[in-house]
């Protein structure tokens, strides 16, 4: 059974200034021992989130209201100031598609560098490869290197990779969008199946009609002030 629970979390950034950034900077501090004073802001404040199967949490809000840090924060890359955290269940983060690729790798190496990256074994990312290259429909492309794809193919290769994978909890900032016309209508609807089997959704957005037609409860975020 797939859960998020956040009680009391907050979540400060630190904020360096290209003056404490330097390395004359650095090296006087040292000298005088001096630490130095670092500036944060409050990114999440006193946020309790209670989260089970079957929910599907919209997230809304400005800009710097906090909404990627939520995200981020329950898929485990920032690590709450105060408060605790507990998440039980698989994620799919697809708040970044092309995290992990290698430029250099070729598009079937990159399949499968992001299946370990997944929890897969050799032998269950074999088992999908060729789902996923029929998927993306790029061909002999898979056979080269990443870096000669335009921005359009790396997208696709990076969406059928992330959409492939079951899991309990999907993590979303906006809905995604790839391709063409013609490859958007296929990608839609895979999107929508991979959702539909997934126990848990939290989507970031800035659509009210995106938000009404995908969740069943919603938070807005605002600036700390």
């Amino acid at each position: 059974m797939a859960s998020i629970n956040l009680n009391q979390v907050s979540v400060q950034m630190p904020v360096y200034s290209n003056h404490s950034r330097s390395m004359k900077s650095s090296f006087l501090k040292r000298l005088t021992k001096d630490k130095a004073q670092i500036n944060s802001v409050t990114a999440l404040n006193n946020l309790d989130l209670h989260l089970e199967d079957g929910d599907r949490l919209g997230v809304m809000g400005p800009n710097g209201s906090g909404k990627s840090t939520l995200l981020r924060t329950i898929a485990g890359i920032y690590e709450p100031t105060l408060g605790s955290i507990e998440v039980k269940g698989s994620i799919a983060s697809l708040i970044d598609i092309s995290l992990g690729m290698d430029m250099e790798a070729t598009g079937y190496e990159n399949i499968r560098m992001r299946g370990i990256m997944m929890g897969l074994k050799l032998k269950q990312i074999k088992a999908i490869e060729e789902e996923i290259a029929d998927f993306t429909e790029l061909g002999q492309f898979l056979e080269m290197p990443i870096r000669t794809y335009s921005t359009g193919m790396h997208m696709r290769l990076g969406f059928a990779v992330s959409t492939t994978i079951p899991a309990d909890i999907i993590l979303m900032d906006e809905w995604l969008s790839v391709g063409d016309s013609d490859f958007l209508v296929k990608a839609e609807k895979r999107l929508h199946d991979y959702i539909q089997k997934s126990s848990i959704l939290v989507i970031a957005s800035h659509s009210e009609d995106l938000i009404s037609k995908l969740t069943n409860q919603l938070i807005r975020l605002e600036h700390k002030t």
